[in-house]
């Protein structure tokens, strides 16, 4: 139901090289003394094959969760001398789901449900305007879900672009996977159903609580030359398939069944490519450099009600948090090493559905209200607000978070560095949509909000100079 996709990449200044990827400036010493050498980007490109390609830039939104994955953007709130400056661009609906839209190179991509088929669509990020759309059959539900169905309907898991190749990757809640050419109006390149192909099991009971399955949710990850999915299998919860042709490059150790969270992420451990995830049994760390794909580095049991783990791992550098409501009802931080997990800290405080955001030595999250606390030590710093548990934030350069909750309230909020002891609501805008939940998590790209609900109102806000 999280709307529902890292070791934090050095993408802002990458992209930035991207951004002028006409040249690229090197140093090196000569017997004359110190000269200036440029360089073509095509020269550099074997050397920047894993940042931002050109096509894109830092502010775009290319994945789940942001570029880095992380949302924390190098933008600014539009909060401007006690007023916020927020303009309605455009509303649209893309049909039925928690998935929330991607935005690229001017393009925003949706993927919502209506009529027994899922839809994705191509829009223009100044008009909303649909520039192209896809379709195919799907059902409202997958084919094994339980339970819930009045709180979430349609795609749950948030699309992956590939800048490289310009491809678009979905996972319906079937488990329909489809790589679309966006460069040619989103023409099928491959797909494959994952019920079909790995028959993955319906999540089980945990305890006493009540049987729930809500299909796939989780959204792909493309790291170099695989899509990375959590398919929860017999052969394997984490599953990395060619990005360009859909064959099955490797398989995780572990055959948990799937979590019903956002998305595996990225993280360096030891200079070691490898990738979290927080699946039904919970924390699973696995390599994924050569000749060690799929291993675990890492796993720490952590078993929710309803296989509720919702809110994705969170990482930053080589730490990662974890957290879950109903019978966990806790937040904690642990250091991945190629040793395993070392819990360093664990406090009673929780996120249901909102992925919890590291910015400037602080973690936040919304779920109940919007909380606050020490990265280092885990301890509260504030907490304030109303928020049911529909709730997303997004860090921004200008030490303000933008908070997207309950039935599509927006909110502004000082962070720490700004109000270092108490909540500080700056701004507050109700019901800006509907009247349905807002699980899909809030975008900020290029000076631009887009706030979504499950119903599939969507709306463009362009924040002022």
């Amino acid at each position: 139901m999280a709307s529902r996709v890292g070791a934090k990449q050095s993408a802002k200044n990458d992209s930035r090289r991207s951004s002028r990827a006409d040249r690229y400036l090197v140093r090196r010493a000569e017997d004359e003394g110190m000269k200036l050498v440029f360089f073509r980007a095509s020269v550099m490109a074997t050397l920047i094959a894993t940042c931002v390609p050109s096509d894109t830039t830092a502010d775009d939104w290319p994945h789940w969760r942001g570029v880095n994955r992380n949302s924390v953007v190098a933008e600014s709130s539009g909060w401007d001398k006690g007023i916020w400056r927020l303009e309605n661009s455009w509303d649209t609906n893309v049909g039925e789901g928690s998935s929330s839209p991607l935005v690229v190179a001017g393009r925003v991509y949706t993927m919502g449900w209506r009529s027994g088929r899922d839809h994705i669509g191509c829009l223009d990020v100044r008009t909303g305007k649909t520039l192209w759309s896809v379709s195919y059959e799907c059902p409202r539900y997958g084919r094994v879900a339980t339970g819930d169905q009045g709180l979430y309907s349609g795609p749950s898991s948030t699309p992956e672009f590939d800048t490289q190749t310009g491809f678009l990757y979905t996972l319906s809640t079937d488990g329909d996977l489809n790589c679309w050419d966006t460069r040619q109006r989103g023409r099928l390149i491959w797909s494959m159903n994952l019920y079909d192909k790995y028959n993955p099991p319906r999540r089980p009971r945990v305890g006493r609580s009540g049987l729930r399955d809500y299909g796939y949710s989780s959204s792909p990850l493309v790291f170099r030359e695989w899509l990375v999915v959590e398919v929860g299998a017999g052969e394997g919860n984490l599953m990395a398939f060619d990005k360009r042709t859909g064959v099955r490059r490797w398989t995780s150790g572990s055959t948990s069944p799937a979590g019903h969270n956002g998305g595996p992420t990225p993280i360096i451990v030891e200079g070691l490519p490898c990738v979290a995830v927080h699946n039904h049994d919970g924390l699973l760390v696995v390599r994924m450099d050569k000749g060690h794909e799929g291993e675990t580095v890492a796993s720490y049991e952590w078993i929710t009600s309803f296989a509720n783990n919702i809110a994705s791992v969170t990482v930053y550098k080589n730490y990662v948090l974890l957290t879950s409501a109903y019978n966990q009802q806790r937040i904690a931080k642990f250091e991945i090493t190629l040793r395993g997990a070392n819990k360093l800290w664990e406090q009673k405080h929780a996120s249901k559905v909102c992925s919890p955001v590291v910015h400037n030595g602080h973690i936040y999250w919304a779920w109940q209200q919007v909380i606050c606390l020490d990265f280092e030590t885990g301890e509260l710093q504030w907490k304030g607000g109303r928020v049911s548990d529909a709730g997303s934030v997004v860090a921004t350069k200008d030490e303000r978070l933008v908070v997207w909750a309950n039935r599509g309230d927006l909110m502004l909020v000082e962070t720490a560095s700004r109000s270092p002891k108490k909540y500080n609501e700056l701004a507050a805008k109700k019901r800006i949509l509907g009247r349905s939940d807002a699980w899909p998590h809030i975008v900020l790209a290029n000076n631009r909000l887009y706030c979504k609900d499950r119903m599939g109102s969507l709306r463009c806000l362009k924040i002022g100079d």
